[in-house]
């Protein structure tokens, strides 16, 4: 039985869609091996509607979440982090705050939903097939021996898993 808690903060630019489903999903699918957050460079101040949407119909609670700052993850006092990973090209490509506990980090881009026009239904399969993608980039993470692999390892198994098409995941 494994005994200790990761840390765990999943990065969006706006903190809206696409960070917050990593968030449910990696707390849900981790069944308290690991204490999730989210956060953003430029957060929206809201959730998006189809994040909670989509949620809902995965069989998720959706109270709670926030659309949040990153720095809230940044100052003296916050959680020790273990994992930043990154699920969008911009907040990828800024540069981060000194995060407490020097974490590993990737990758693990994701198409953005919310920038995704159409129709309402068009929309809606946007965040499923982002909700799916997450999820079975959580799920390769999960299968990770995280008390026995070594350092190196891990980072290269966490950038291989960055680059799952999203194809494979549906």
């Amino acid at each position: 039985m494994i005994d200790k808690t990761y840390n765990v903060l999943f990065l969006c630019t706006g903190n809206s869609a696409r960070s917050i489903l990593a968030e449910a999903i990696l707390n849900r699918e981790g069944r308290g091996q690991f204490k999730t957050c989210s956060a953003g460079s430029h957060p929206k101040g809201q959730v998006h509607p189809l994040a909670l949407e989509t949620l809902a119909e995965m069989g998720f609670l959706t109270d709670g979440y926030r659309s949040k700052d990153w720095n809230e993850f940044a100052v003296p006092g916050a959680p020790q982090l273990n994992f930043v990973f990154t699920v969008c090209d911009n907040a990828a490509g800024e540069i981060c705050p000194a995060w407490p506990g020097q974490p590993m980090t990737a990758h693990w881009g994701i198409e953005d939903p919310a920038a995704v026009e159409g129709d309402e239904e068009h929309r809606r399969r946007a965040f499923r097939s982002a909700f799916y993608a997450l999820q079975r980039r959580i799920q390769l993470f999960l299968a990770l021996p995280l008390e026995s692999i070594d350092e190196l390892s891990l980072q290269t198994r966490l950038r291989e898993i960055g680059r799952t098409r999203d194809a494979d995941a549906a």
